[in-house]
């Protein structure tokens, strides 16, 4: 049984719509996926009603922002339960955020010059959730850089962009326990790329103490000396080490496959839903 439990579709950041990103799972060879969108689960009943229809299971998830001392950091939660009445204020809540940061985005933007629109972005971000990643398929669009990585600098809209807005978002205690409290195992994701004032290692290590369940170790922007690391301090606080391709269907995330978790691993967090109801 092969399982992606990373995956984005045009709800949020992604290129496909949610039944496009099932059919392209199952002709990867797919048997299982999580669609995972930016703190939105509106996909899901799409993406399920396509794989029941071509044996494909798809488990209900959502990518939480989150915030750890004015850095970005991202909870993968699994098996959510997307009625449940706090998850769906939050999440909610969140997109609304979203959509203000991006609309001053673009406004400082525009002052540095770059010719774009709000309502160009809200076009391309044709789903609930707008991020960054819309913004930068506008920049593309306008011709001021060649590629959406491109925009992800200090010179643009990376963490210490001169176009770059502070989120106002969860803790990642805060993901983790509604997460929890919604049904669901937390997963960190890609901790490669977690900043601030305390290491990824000091932040799981904290959360594990929190009801974290997981942490994505095998990840396409892990190397295999991050991989190991990490695989070891999951091991050590037994925390599940999954693997996933955060596919989005563009320049962002991996290939549908291209990492994958095993069959015990998605069992294991399973179970950890369960025991955190």
């Amino acid at each position: 049984m092969r399982i992606d439990l990373h995956t984005h579709s045009s709800v949020s950041d992604g290129a496909l719509p949610p039944a496009q990103v099932a059919r392209a799972a199952k002709a990867a060879g797919l048997d299982c996926i999580a669609l995972t969108d930016h703190d939105s689960m509106a996909g899901i009943p799409e993406a399920r009603a396509t794989g029941d229809a071509i044996g494909l299971a798809v488990i209900a998830g959502c990518e939480l922002s989150a915030v750890l001392e004015h850095k970005p950091v991202h909870m993968l939660g699994y098996f959510l339960d997307a009625s449940h009445p706090r998850l769906s204020s939050e999440l909610a809540a969140i997109r609304d955020f979203r959509l203000r940061r991006a609309e001053r985005m673009v406004a400082t933007l525009n002052e540095l010059g770059v010719p774009i629109t709000y309502d160009r972005v809200r076009e391309i971000a044709s789903g609930e959730s707008v991020g960054r990643p819309h913004v930068a398929q506008a920049m593309v669009e306008a011709g001021v850089i060649a590629t959406t990585n491109d925009a992800f600098t200090d010179e643009w809209i990376g963490n210490n962009g001169r176009a770059y807005l502070e989120k106002t978002a969860l803790s990642p205690r805060e993901a983790v326990a509604l997460i929890r409290e919604a049904g669901g195992a937390a997963v960190i994701a890609h901790p490669i790329w977690v900043e601030g004032p305390v290491s990824a290692e000091e932040l799981i290590r904290d959360l594990a103490g929190a009801g974290l369940a997981g942490v994505e170790v095998d990840h396409p922007d892990h190397d295999g000396q991050v991989r190991e690391r990490f695989r070891a301090l999951a091991d050590e606080l037994d925390l599940v080490a999954t693997g996933s391709s955060d596919y989005h269907g563009n320049s962002h995330g991996g290939a549908l496959g291209g990492n994958t978790t095993s069959p015990g691993a998605l069992e294991r967090l399973r179970e950890r839903a369960k025991a955190a109801v």
